[in-house]
């Protein structure tokens, strides 16, 4: 599919280019984004022209990874965020926010629009989001932009190769007042 892009109020979400890779590959040098995130580690530049190059472009041609950039109205970017197909129906969104852009909102403001989009444009009714335990950061965007966390998921990531609990949340369609293309049957409590 050919890439989207998303335009919010404050931020245009879009996909990346060779013309970003000088962008991404400075803001990945960030220690909180290396450590916070499954990029490598060390993050050399050849990385971010794999990412920019192949991967974020094959993701789109092939329906199963949406990745964003996401810039500022002066095309600085502030931020990635993408969105991976798990299964059918199924999304889990990751983002980082480079280090200066860092408590004005954006990835917020991001995560909202790149969830609303999936859930109308690509026939998503779950997303979920995971972060290691101990990402606050992370945590407090999920839970801003309405993901419900369900709980920690233990050895469930793995960064560079260690294995870590992360929390897991999900957000539906319903959560933002949208429908689903299947219906949702919620479990009924059940008598201990």
């Amino acid at each position: 599919m050919e890439p989207a892009t998303i335009a919010t109020p404050r931020l245009l979400l879009r996909t990346v280019g060779p013309d970003d890779t000088d962008a991404v590959y400075a803001a990945c040098q960030d220690p909180d984004i290396q450590r916070w995130t499954t990029i490598p580690s060390p993050y050399l530049h050849e990385h971010a022209q794999s990412f920019t190059e192949q991967l974020v472009p094959d993701g789109w041609a092939a329906g199963s990874m949406f990745t964003f950039g996401v810039f500022l109205g002066d095309g600085e970017l502030a931020g990635m965020l993408g969105i991976t197909m798990r299964s059918l129906g199924v999304g889990e969104i990751g983002f980082w926010v480079a280090e200066h852009h860092r408590g004005n909102g954006y990835m917020t403001e991001a995560a909202l629009a790149a969830s609303r989009w999936a859930f109308v444009h690509q026939a998503v009714d779950r997303l979920e989001w995971r972060a290691e335990v101990g990402n606050a950061a992370s945590r407090a965007v999920a839970e801003r932009v309405g993901y419900t966390v369900e709980g920690t998921l233990r050895a469930a990531l793995n960064n560079n190769g260690v294995r870590r609990d992360c929390w897991v949340g999900s957000l539906l369609p319903s959560d933002l007042g949208l429908p689903s293309t299947a219906p949702y049957l919620p479990a009924r409590p059940q008598p201990v």
